[in-house]
């Protein structure tokens, strides 16, 4: 057996089970999540533009004194921290956790910044759905199933984990699911 996959090989291996992840027919609930990036990377660029001007404002009237050096590592550093953070956001940004919803399979695969890929299903009729307050974030939503429990759209505002938990709740409500565990 191949061990991520769960494909049999050889030429006497009896037929490989379905993966789960390859479906040809519609779900019933597909949402791909992501982080809110606020700020565009033509914004960014401008931001980045004010502050360096800004911060050579006070360098003008010192222009050419031992002033001015001793200002100036201060000011870059403020420009390349910003610089930065601003990078390290966009990174951040690339995050994403896909959601499907079928009859008889829930599937969640988060994609990572770096690359990584992490997958997680279920039947439907299974999972538990938990959201509450006393979680790392506000409105903690949780899935419940198949003997993990994974949290779900940790990066996403509290209004919209609400809405995300409504959109799941009507998807297993179309499939005949119960999905209201405690707390739901």
């Amino acid at each position: 057996m191949d061990g991520e996959t769960g494909t049999a090989r050889g030429a006497g291996a009896a037929a490989a089970a379905p993966d789960p992840f390859r479906r040809t027919d519609p779900p019933v609930l597909a949402l791909t999540l992501s982080p809110n990036r606020s700020l565009s990377r033509r914004g960014s660029g401008w931001l980045m533009g004010l502050l360096a001007a800004g911060l050579a404002v006070p360098l003008v009237p010192l222009a050419g004194t031992k002033a001015a050096w001793g200002m100036l590592p201060f000011l870059l550093a403020a420009l390349v921290g910003l610089y930065l953070a601003i990078r390290r956001s966009w990174l951040d940004g690339r995050l994403r956790e896909e959601v499907r919803v079928w009859p008889e399979l829930i599937t969640v695969v988060r994609r990572e910044p770096d690359g990584r890929e992490r997958r997680w299903h279920a039947n439907p009729f299974w999972v538990r759905m938990r959201l509450s307050d006393d979680g790392p974030v506000e409105k903690y939503l949780t899935l419940r199933g198949n003997g993990r429990e994974i949290e779900l759209g940790a990066f996403l505002s509290p209004w919209e984990r609400e809405k995300l938990h409504a959109d799941l709740r009507a998807a297993f409500d179309e499939v005949g699911a119960r999905g209201y565990g405690p707390g739901a």
